[in-house]
């Protein structure tokens, strides 16, 4: 159920959003130069690496400079993708993800291997299912970037509060998950980022 669900919206997800896809790539090329797509080795499903989808937002290597992104006015980011990331456009192209199978619409985000490598053994159980495009924990942080801007070492900082919380929010999520749940999660998601 839960597949076909992931497999039909992405695929009309895809569809409908395509004005909004293009316009998208005219303006990331206009901005910067470099590929329009960002793509980012992540842990999916049984600790296995794939590549996540998303409109560039930052200027080429700049990835290089660290992993996690502090505040929105983080000199990396491109004009364009100050206004991707602030609306969530820079995160569509997982739609892709979802509709090739290694990411559903709801489930941990995926994070990068450098992090993953620090989890407990209970922790790896988030790891136990597909990731997600948006899950609660991402709900719950939603401003974690206005968080790591007032830390004088964010990286650390996100590694012992941020991700361990995280965790647990993802780890009680896969006790009591159901397709009624993922809707929900869905519909906040929809609400937070139309707000």
């Amino acid at each position: 159920m839960k597949r076909l669900f992931d497999v039909l919206f992405s695929f009309l997800g895809l569809v409908v959003l395509s004005p909004i896809f293009i316009i998208s790539v005219f303006f990331v090329k206009l901005n910067s130069k470099g590929s329009v797509f960002f793509k980012q080795i992540r842990v999916g499903k049984n600790n296995q690496d794939f590549k996540i989808f998303k409109f560039r937002t930052m200027y080429l290597d700049s990835d290089r400079l660290g992993l996690i992104t502090v505040g929105q006015n983080d000199s990396r980011i491109t004009k364009t993708g100050y206004y991707l990331r602030k609306y969530k456009l820079d995160e569509l192209p997982q739609l892709i993800n979802v509709f090739i199978g290694n990411m559903s619409f709801v489930g941990p985000r995926p994070e990068v291997r450098k992090y993953v490598n620090l989890y407990t053994q209970k922790q790896k159980e988030v790891l136990s299912v597909k990731p997600g495009i948006t899950d609660l924990a991402s709900i719950e942080f939603r401003n974690e970037n206005e968080i790591l801007v007032t830390q004088s070492n964010p990286d650390q900082f996100y590694i012992d509060v941020i991700m361990p919380k995280k965790l647990e929010i993802n780890l009680n999520y896969l006790k009591q998950r159901s397709f009624l749940k993922d809707f929900k999660i869905i519909i906040k998601t929809i609400f937070i980022v139309l707000k």
